[in-house]
């Protein structure tokens, strides 16, 4: 069918897309819902398209072309669970300041604790309680520049992710169950455990870990 060639070279385009966005496309050709839901799940099997989360996914052909950056991966962490930001390890890595091989993507959101195993990969989401929400920046990537095949186009991969001080501030509080037991002179044995680099880390990043490590241990 001609409108399932036209929709998929529309899709090819997009970072990620919903179920909205096809049925948007498929207006000027009148189709029903359901014919809809039968094109998605064709297009899964023929690994057209990938699934995010139930409904959303994106194209293989954009993914594929773009699997390559991290900042990527990073922005549809942030897509998958709203609100989001990358921390943990994954953000330490980002920073080069762990030498782990990370896997997982790891975020934190406000909303409960989930695990998304998708076919590009596995993103986990930590929550934490809207207080501790705070401290993460916006970094801004330009896509064309990781994809001779998108090199026309304008955008970037824009991003939420942890200060580096932040970031290891969640992985200890989730590593110590809430820093349940420890004291602040643990601290420096705990980070040394865990084989971070403090100094790779910008003295006044240094400087914020302790003073959010000590207060939320004072009074947590």
């Amino acid at each position: 069918m001609k409108y399932r060639k036209v929709i998929l070279e529309q899709l090819r385009e997009l970072p990620y897309f919903t179920k909205k966005v096809i049925r948007q496309l498929s207006e000027p050709y009148d189709i029903k819902n359901a014919t809809i839901d039968a094109y998605i799940s064709r297009s899964l099997k023929r690994k057209e398209i990938i699934s995010l989360r139930n409904g959303l996914y994106v194209s293989a052909n954009f993914y594929n072309s773009n699997k390559g950056n991290i900042s990527y991966l990073f922005y549809l962490a942030n897509i998958i669970r709203k609100p989001s930001y990358i921390s943990s390890w994954s953000a330490l890595q980002y920073y080069n300041l762990a030498t782990e091989i990370i896997h997982t993507i790891t975020s934190v959101t406000p909303k409960v604790t989930r695990n998304y195993k998708t076919k590009i990969g596995t993103f986990s989401y930590q929550s934490v309680k809207e207080d501790l929400f705070e401290n993460f920046i916006l970094v801004k990537e330009n896509f064309s520049d990781y994809s001779a095949n998108f090199s026309k186009k304008k955008g970037t991969f824009d991003f939420f992710i942890a200060s580096p001080s932040k970031a290891l501030f969640d992985l200890l509080y989730f590593k110590t169950r809430q820093f349940r037991g420890i004291k602040f002179k643990d601290i420096d044995l705990l980070v040394e455990e865990l084989r971070i680099d403090m100094n790779e880390m910008d003295k006044v990043e240094q400087e914020k870990f302790y003073l959010i490590t000590k207060k939320y241990i004072s009074h947590g």
